[in-house]
């Protein structure tokens, strides 16, 4: 019993130590470090290409709709389980928000207002939502293993989407959208990154500040603990799930915005990319350490591996290849720390 109450007042303790103490623990630092350096050689080799204000701007749009994915990933993985499904409902959630724009503008929401654009936002939330409760009814209610149910609803909502337009992209994106959200920027920084930023900021606030984020993580460190001390893990595995689930839903709303079209392919491999995020940024694929910040880095580490590859005139075969073992080196790192730590 001891050691479980050693196990659940671990998060709360992280808070009391300093902050450059508690980003050095986790790697978060570390990671940070490995981003700056790749954007330093790049920039080294490609200066006139990696520092141009329209190069960051793209890199960072383009990143936009996997980080709202990764900062729900976080949560979900922090408590030991997985999520495969996010891709799918995130395809989900935007059919259904195109769709439901235009059939409320009359069948081509091209030229709608701003209450057509605010009635797709609710519909592709609520969508991601209900895929979220689903998933979290099934793991923490039938005790179905998340691998399990959320490869289920992978399939499924894939599928569901599909049936929706017949298998077709759905446009008539409102211009509007694209202008202001998609496409627009405020002093030089596109729209959509800014909304990523606060759904990001408001992330990392949950899950280091707040009670839901102490739970999280002790329910992810011993789940037999967490209920012993009191803690609904239940109704909090459900809680995340249904937070995964809603931002997959206002992603793919963003990427209607950022797209001007709801596109049924394209998204098969963004679970995978949310995963593979998380856990480069030092979250533990064991559940009970990790942080939205090294998400963060974790998005990015990747994205500017692509993106510098292909600058400097590397082949595009090379590209997953570089992504997959600097994936394994952080899994690595992440197992070799965790038995050190046990070995104390």
């Amino acid at each position: 019993m001891t050691n479980e109450k050693t196990t659940l007042s671990s998060p709360a303790d992280e808070q009391r130590t300093p902050l450059l103490k508690r980003l050095t623990g986790a790697n978060t630092l570390w990671i940070g470090l490995v981003l700056l350096v790749l954007v330093a050689v790049f920039g080294a080799i490609r200066p006139d290409a990696i520092f141009q204000v329209t190069t960051l701007q793209f890199l960072l749009a383009e990143t936009a709709v996997l980080l709202v994915l990764s900062v729900g990933m976080t949560f979900v993985i922090i408590t030991s389980g997985i999520d495969l499904s996010v891709g799918s409902v995130l395809v989900f959630a935007s059919v259904s928000s195109a769709m439901a724009m235009n059939s409320v503008s009359g069948g081509d929401a091209t030229n709608a207002g701003w209450g057509v654009i605010a009635f797709g936002l609710l519909v592709a939330v609520v969508s991601g939502a209900v895929w979220g409760l689903l998933n979290g009814l099934l793991i923490s209610r039938a005790k179905i293993p998340p691998l399990i149910v959320t490869l289920g609803s992978f399939g499924a909502a894939q599928g569901a989407a599909l049936l929706l337009n017949n298998g077709s992209n759905v446009s008539g994106i409102p211009d509007r959208l694209n202008r202001t959200f998609g496409s627009g920027t405020w002093f030089g920084i596109p729209n959509i990154v800014i909304v990523a930023a606060i759904v990001t900021a408001l992330g990392a606030l949950l899950l280091s500040t707040t009670r839901f984020g102490r739970y999280t993580y002790a329910v992810g460190s011993n789940e037999e603990a967490a209920r012993r001390v009191g803690i609904s893990v239940r109704g909090h595995l459900t809680k995340v799930y249904l937070l995964a689930g809603t931002l997959a839903g206002l992603a793919g709303f963003m990427g209607n915005a950022f797209f001007r079209v709801a596109v049924v392919t394209g998204h098969e491999t963004d679970n995978l990319n949310a995963i593979a995020a998380v856990v480069l940024g030092g979250t533990s694929i064991f559940g009970g350490t990790g942080s939205v910040l090294g998400t963060v880095f974790g998005v990015f580490i990747p994205a500017v591996l692509e993106k510098g590859l292909v600058i400097i005139g590397v082949k595009e075969f090379w590209q997953p290849i570089a992504v997959a073992i600097v994936l394994v080196a952080a899994v690595w790192l992440d197992q070799t720390r965790r038995r050190a730590r046990n070995q104390r």
